[in-house]
């Protein structure tokens, strides 16, 4: 089992990788709340936790420290992937179809078993929720736009 202090160095070199900055990381030990995520190591368990306004709002824990890692990056890739959609952005298109190859590229760095791991996780998200274009084209034939 890792200490804290291991897994913040880990966490840090992987982030190096992406370009991903301390604010995007979790937190060791202690909550920041605000929904930022803390790490937590305890009765020989990972645990990444999310706090918001006092409240406990997620708590995710494993014994596996990639499943950790896979927390971690996960979220880490999601904030940095659709960041650049936003500074990407493609009028009438669903904004993960920019975003999530984007997350799957900057996790494939970290790791390509991770990559994997967000692979099939989006497959899943896809399948329940898949790509949809239209919501914006309605919204700008209401604004008197083409398309």
């Amino acid at each position: 089992m890792k200490s804290l202090r291991d897994i913040e160095t880990d966490v840090a070199a992987l982030a190096r990788r992406i370009d991903a900055s301390d604010r995007d990381l979790p937190t060791y030990g202690t909550s920041e709340d605000f929904a930022r995520p803390h790490i937590e190591v305890a009765h020989g368990s990972y645990h990444y936790v999310i706090v918001e306004r006092g409240i406990e709002r997620d708590r995710r824990s494993s014994d596996n420290y990639h499943d950790l890692l896979f927390w971690i990056f996960r979220d880490v890739t999601h904030g940095l992937a659709f960041g650049y959609e936003l500074q990407n952005r493609v009028e009438d298109q669903d904004c993960r179809r920019i975003a999530f190859p984007k997350q799957l590229e900057l996790m494939r760095k970290i790791d390509p078993a991770l990559g994997e791991r967000l692979e099939r996780d989006i497959a899943e998200i896809l399948r329940r929720a898949p790509y949809d274009d239209e919501p914006t084209k309605a919204v700008n034939r209401m604004r008197g736009k083409s398309g």
